[in-house]
């Protein structure tokens, strides 16, 4: 028998948290097809593509993807990334490291609600940024790899990433400014950054999928340039396609 829990919108495809699987299947792609035969009339689709499935805590992409075999008391975990033909998520690699970024709701933004994440995973390096600040995924990658290429030459700008990349997003030095500049705010939905390892960004996946919104939805650059006093001049003076992006990350890779 095999165990397939339903995380975030695949509940609702199914109507239900979990179910076991008592007939003979092989292996993931088998399963999917299973499901697919079995879920109920009238509920959202489920077409078994845009997943991230988990078997037995293990991302099945580590292992051999919807070829990989399955055994009588295996535990899968299906999680979709896709909402609305819209991702919760974006997933990148630097250097050897695993980020993914999700759109937080505003309903979560507090200080209790990052630090309890922080506490569960202490093994995850995670930071909240407020969305007007992450223009997009392009943006978000530059700046963190400043971070990562920091930490790797021991000069970040605090003891800590996670301080870094707080800083850089918010151009400044100074952590309360950062904080009151870029840091949690109830009125905004935030970007969170998490960096570590493909079996814990699963179970993190697991815990906050209910409080996903569709990520980089709204373009805040006319905000970020009045904030931070960029003019048009300015950025036309830039040869680049995505000058408000690069001259962001110029500003951030320079503060010392």
């Amino acid at each position: 028998m095999i165990t397939v829990n339903f995380i975030g919108g695949a509940r609702k495809s199914f109507q239900t948290d979990s179910l076991k699987i008592t007939q003979n299947i092989d292996t993931i792609s088998e399963m999917i097809s299973h499901l697919i035969s079995k879920k109920p009339e009238n509920t959202p689709d489920f077409n078994g593509k845009n997943l991230l499935i988990a078997v037995n805590g293990v991302d099945s992409s580590a292992l051999a993807g919807n070829n990989t075999h399955l055994k009588s008391g295996d535990v899968v975990n299906i999680i979709p990334i896709i909402h609305g033909g819209s991702k919760t998520n974006v997933t990148f690699t630097i250097k050897n490291k695993t980020i993914q970024l999700f759109e937080i709701k505003k309903l979560c933004a507090n200080k209790d609600y990052l630090i309890s994440l922080r506490k569960k995973f202490p093994k995850l390096y995670l930071q909240a940024i407020s969305s007007k600040f992450v223009l997009d995924k392009e943006h978000a990658k530059k700046i963190i790899t400043i971070s990562i290429n920091q930490k790797l030459n021991n000069q970040l700008l605090s003891d800590k990433i996670e301080i870094d990349l707080l800083l850089r997003f918010s151009n400044t030095t100074q952590i309360n400014d950062a904080i009151k500049i870029a840091g949690l705010s109830k009125s905004e939905n935030f970007i969170l950054i998490s960096i570590g390892t493909k079996s814990n960004l699963i179970k993190l996946n697991e815990m906050i999928s209910d409080d996903l919104d569709v990520i980089f939805t709204k373009n805040y650059s006319n905000f970020i340039k009045k904030y931070f006093k960029i003019s048009n001049k300015t950025l036309n003076s830039i040869e680049s396609k995505t000058p408000l992006a690069d001259l962001l990350v110029e500003k951030a890779s320079i503060l010392i």
